[in-house]
């Protein structure tokens, strides 16, 4: 990757480095608000609250790992990084979707995660493609 598409892996990365490290911080101090704006409901119990944490220390693990490889879109690491990532947007869209069709269930930031998700993981295909 040389010159513009690097430019772009590296603002890929580190836009998802920032949005993710967001997001996993509201996961870990207030999970049911962010539940409530994506799935309209809160979780109803310890263990899913408890779960909400995991997940948001698991995404901003995956926050810290985009930022840092942000200035090394050339290495191994980076690339398979935007491989990792596109599987977990993907992931993300594809869950979301199904739980749309099968439970009906969305808030008021449903669509707009789903869209920016679907981006992300275009632009993860658009840096693996160059």
């Amino acid at each position: 990757m040389s010159g513009t598409m690097g430019a772009y892996s590296k603002l890929l990365l580190s836009v998802t480095g920032l949005v993710e490290a967001a997001t996993g911080l509201s996961l870990i101090v207030m999970p049911s608000l962010l539940a409530e704006l994506l799935l309209g409901a809160a979780p109803d119990a310890v263990v899913g609250l408890t779960v909400a944490r995991v997940a948001g220390a698991a995404v901003l693990a995956l926050a810290v790992a985009c930022w840092r490889a942000r200035n090394d879109v050339e290495g191994k690491a980076a690339k398979g990084l935007v491989t990792a990532m596109l599987l977990y947007n993907l992931a993300v869209v594809a869950i979301l979707t199904l739980t749309w069709l099968r439970h009906g269930i969305s808030g008021i930031a449903f669509w707009p995660v789903v869209a920016g998700h679907l981006t992300l993981a275009v632009w993860c295909v658009a840096c693996k493609s160059a």
